[in-house]
């Protein structure tokens, strides 16, 4: 047998993978929801986008210990987590995902005014059950190098 009919049959599925529009959404997504979990837990310490403490609900401020920084803090190492967690393993990590936009959105449900944000997250949500969903139909295919 030759080198070249030992590499064909390899090259051939991942040309298929590849080309599997099921599979594109699914990568899509796992890029999506690993970049901005990371970059907006990062600004969590920052506040660059936004200031992040009004966006947490009066009285999670009154449970929570510290300031309302203080928990964005917490806040943003969890989101961090959670991209690192898609980026490693999207069947669990799309998953958490979905669980903390379900955290935040009833955060923001119980601020007024935060509505439209609430609804924006909801959307979100719905596409990191996507991706958990991808992700089990996925898992194991070999990604192309």
């Amino acid at each position: 047998m030759t080198s070249a009919t030992k590499t064909t049959p390899s090259v051939a599925p991942r040309r298929a993978v590849l080309s599997d529009p099921g599979y594109q959404a699914f990568a899509i997504l796992r890029v999506g929801f690993t970049v901005a979990p990371i970059l907006f837990g990062l600004d969590k310490f920052a506040n660059l986008l936004v200031d992040w403490p009004t966006y947490l609900a009066p009285w999670i401020d009154d449970v929570v210990p510290g300031s309302a920084q203080a928990a964005m803090y917490a806040v943003g190492v969890v989101e961090i987590v959670a991209g690192l967690a898609v980026a490693l393993a999207p069947r669990f990590g799309g998953w958490l995902v979905a669980g903390w936009l379900a955290g935040i959105i009833v955060n923001l449900l119980t601020i007024p005014g935060y509505y439209d944000v609430a609804l924006r997250d909801f959307g979100l949500l719905l596409g990191a059950v996507a991706l958990a969903r991808l992700a089990q139909r996925y898992h194991g295919e070999r990604r192309p190098h």
